[in-house]
């Protein structure tokens, strides 16, 4: 049985679910979100908790147990409390900022680099340096943040490019030098 599968979703106050033909539903007070599941999956909603069962314990249903579960768990923690990713941009001159809803990046190429939000996410710029990207679905935003860091990745020698908050770079040593 999945470990993760298996556990039981609580549904907080203030967020409704509903279940309609492999619709699911989930209204909060940052917004709604909707996901149609896997036709063999069962999901069965009880006095303000959801439990996702599968059919047989064949690998392809195992697989969908877990991830089946743990996108409606997403879904109520977005709605509820919404996803948050903040990006550093490290390097001499780089910096970023904000033109209207589009987030501009000046990582060492000959031109800025414009990057726009899809909808439902929403992007800050905190002095130079952070970059925030906030919403309520946890996929659009990793996958934004993931989006911004792909510009410039960190290189191993300076560490100049654009990380995430606390992600550590391993470094490199640079040329040996000449002996003599």
């Amino acid at each position: 049985m999945s470990r993760i599968g298996k556990l039981p979703i609580t549904i907080p106050d203030g967020v409704t679910v509903e279940y309609k033909d492999g619709l699911i539903k989930v209204k909060g007070p940052k917004g709604e979100l909707q996901f149609r599941h896997h036709p063999d999956m069962i999901v069965e909603i009880k006095d303000k908790e959801i439990v996702v069962k599968r059919p047989s314990d064949k690998k392809f249903h195992r697989a969908l147990h877990g991830t089946t579960r743990q996108i409606i768990n997403n879904m109520i923690i977005g709605v509820k409390d919404g996803f948050k990713k903040e990006l550093e941009v490290n390097g001499t001159g780089y910096r970023a900022k904000m033109e209207g809803k589009n987030l501009v990046l000046q990582v060492g190429f000959s031109h800025d680099v414009v990057m726009t939000p899809p909808e439902g996410i929403t992007v800050k710029v905190e002095g130079q340096n952070k970059i925030i990207v906030e919403g309520i679905d946890k996929q659009k935003v990793g996958q934004f943040a993931a989006n911004i860091r792909a510009v410039r990745p960190p290189e191993p020698y300076k560490g100049k490019g654009i990380k995430y908050v606390g992600e550590h770079i391993r470094r490199k040593a640079g040329k040996a030098g000449v002996k003599a």
